[in-house]
C-alpha cells in the first residue's frame, strides 16, 4: 500500500478536518494556501463554515429509518447523493491525478463532477474517466473564440451541463497567495521563484510527484486559435480577462443547447435575472469566500434566493460544506443539492483519488446518519420543519 493510501486508510481520518491537516503537511505552503485561503481578511471564508451553527435540528424521535434514501435529480441527472464535486482550479497541482481522479471518484460514488476551466487535464480525459455525469464550468479565458472551442469540445465529449460562474469580474485579493508565492510558482521565472524554493524543497514527496508529472502544464481546455493551449497563469490575471456578463449568457445559450447552471448568485435580483435568462439552475455561492470579502455566507443567502425563485428552477448551494449535517441543513432550507469543493480537494491533496473516495464516503455516511437521527427517510422529505432558523433570516 503506497504511503498516501495508508494515510487515507488511517483510523484517525474520521472527518474532513483530518484531511485538511494531512494536506497542510504534504503540500508546499503556496499550494496549500491557494486551496485553503480566501479573500482579504477571510471574513466570508470563516462565516461560510460557522454559519451552519446558527441552525439547530428538530428531530422526530421514536422513528425507525432502516435505510435513508439519499438520491436526488440535478439538471436531468439522477444522483445517488445530494452533493456534487465542485470545480476546483489547479487540482493537478494538489495531486497529479487531479481532475481525472476526482471525476472518477465522483462517478464511482454515483454523483456528478464539475470540471473547472482552470484544469490540468483535457476535458475529454476527465469525462472518459467518470461513470457519472460531468459538468463543465466555464470562464471566458482566452476570449470568446477559445470559449467556443471548449464548449463544442464539451458537447462532443458528452458533458451533461454547463456551469457559468458570474462572480469573477476580477479576482479577489487572496493575500496568502501574495505572501507565499503562488503567482511565482505557476508563472514566474527561476529568479522570482528563489525566495519560495526552500519551502517547496521541504516537501520532497510532493515535488517528486510534481516533476514526474511534467511540471507546470499549459491549460489544455483553453485553446486559443492559432496559438494553442493557454499558458498556466496566476488566477488574478486569468480572471481579470474573463468577466461574464448577462449579455454573454445569451451568447452562451446559443452555443450550448443543454442545461445551464448560473453559479455565484447571492441576491434575489440576480436569482430572478438568472430565471429570465433561461438558466435551469442556480448555485447560491460566494466563490468559497475567495472573491469579495464580507458578503453574506452562502447558507445565509439561501432563503432569499429560494423565495425569489418560487420553484421555477433548481437551486443548489456551495460554500462551507465540511460535514453531512451541513449538507442536510442546506437541503432543509430549500437547496436541491450542494456542491463540495475544499471538502474533497483536501482529500485529493492528502491521498489522490483514494482521498477523494474517502472524503465522499465520510460525507455520505454523515448525511445518512443525520437523516436517520432526524427520523427522516429521504432527502426529498427534508424541509424547514426539521430546523430552527433565526427569525431575521426571513427579513428579505
Amino acid at each position: 500500500m503506497p504511503p498516501s493510501a495508508r494515510s487515507v486508510a488511517s483510523p484517525r481520518v474520521v472527518g474532513i478536518a483530518d484531511f485538511r491537516k494531512i494536506a497542510q503537511r504534504r503540500l508546499p505552503r503556496a499550494v496549500f494556501d491557494y486551496l485553503d485561503g480566501g479573500a482579504e481578511g477571510e471574513v466570508t471564508l470563516r462565516e461560510n463554515c460557522r454559519v451552519y451553527e446558527d441552525l439547530t435540528f428538530r428531530p422526530r424521535h421514536a422513528v425507525a429509518v432502516a435505510t435513508a434514501n439519499l438520491g436526488t435529480r440535478v439538471l436531468g441527472c439522477d444522483l445517488a447523493l445530494p452533493f456534487l464535486l465542485a470545480p476546483v482550479g489547479y487540482s493537478r497541482l494538489m495531486n497529479p491525478v487531479g481532475e481525472v481522479g476526482a471525476a472518477r471518484a465522483a462517478g464511482n460514488a454515483g454523483t456528478a463532477y464539475i470540471l473547472s476551466t482552470i484544469s490540468g487535464h483535457k476535458l475529454e480525459d476527465v469525462k472518459a474517466g467518470s461513470k457519472g455525469p460531468v459538468f463543465y464550468q466555464l470562464y471566458l479565458m482566452g476570449g470568446r473564440a477559445a470559449a467556443e472551442g471548449s464548449i463544442e469540445r464539451a458537447r462532443i465529449a458528452g458533458f451533461s451541463a454547463l456551469v457559468v460562474t458570474i462572480d469573477t469580474a476580477i479576482s479577489g485579493v487572496r493575500e496568502r497567495d501574495f505572501r507565499n508565492g503562488m503567482k511565482e510558482l505557476v508563472s514566474g521565472g527561476i529568479f522570482e521563484k528563489l525566495p519560495f524554493l526552500p519551502n517547496i524543497l521541504s516537501h520532497p514527496r510532493w515535488l517528486a510527484g510534481f516533476l514526474a508529472d511534467g511540471g507546470m502544464p499549459a491549460l489544455p481546455n483553453v485553446v486559443i486559435p492559432g496559438k494553442g493551449p493557454m499558458a498556466l497563469v496566476d488566477v488574478a490575471a486569468a480572471l481579470a480577462a474573463s468577466t461574464v456578463t448577462w449579455a454573454d449568457l445569451k451568447w452562451i445559450r446559443e452555443l450550448w443547447r443543454g442545461p445551464i447552471m448560473v453559479k455565484g448568485v447571492l441576491t434575489a435580483d440576480d436569482a430572478r435575472r438568472s430565471v429570465d435568462e433561461g438558466a435551469a439552475a442556480i448555485s447560491v455561492s460566494n466563490h468559497g469566500g475567495r472573491q469579495l470579502d464580507c458578503v453574506s455566507p452562502s447558507l445565509r443567502a439561501l432563503p432569499e434566493v429560494v423565495k425569489a425563485v418560487h420553484g421555477q428552477i433548481e437551486i443548489l448551494l456551495d460554500g462551507g460544506i465540511r460535514r453531512g449535517t451541513d449538507v442536510v441543513k442546506a437541503l432543509c432550507l430549500g437547496a436541491r443539492a450542494v456542491l463540495c469543493g475544499r471538502a474533497y480537494a483536501y482529500g485529493l491533496a492528502a491521498g489522490g483519488e483514494a482521498g477523494v473516495d474517502r472524503a465522499i464516503e465520510i460525507l455520505r455516511t454523515d448525511v445518512d446518519r443525520t437523516l436517520r437521527l432526524l427520523g427522516c427517510a429521504s432527502v426529498q422529505e427534508l424541509d424547514r420543519s426539521y430546523v430552527d432558523v433565526p427569525r431575521n433570516w426571513d427579513a428579505n
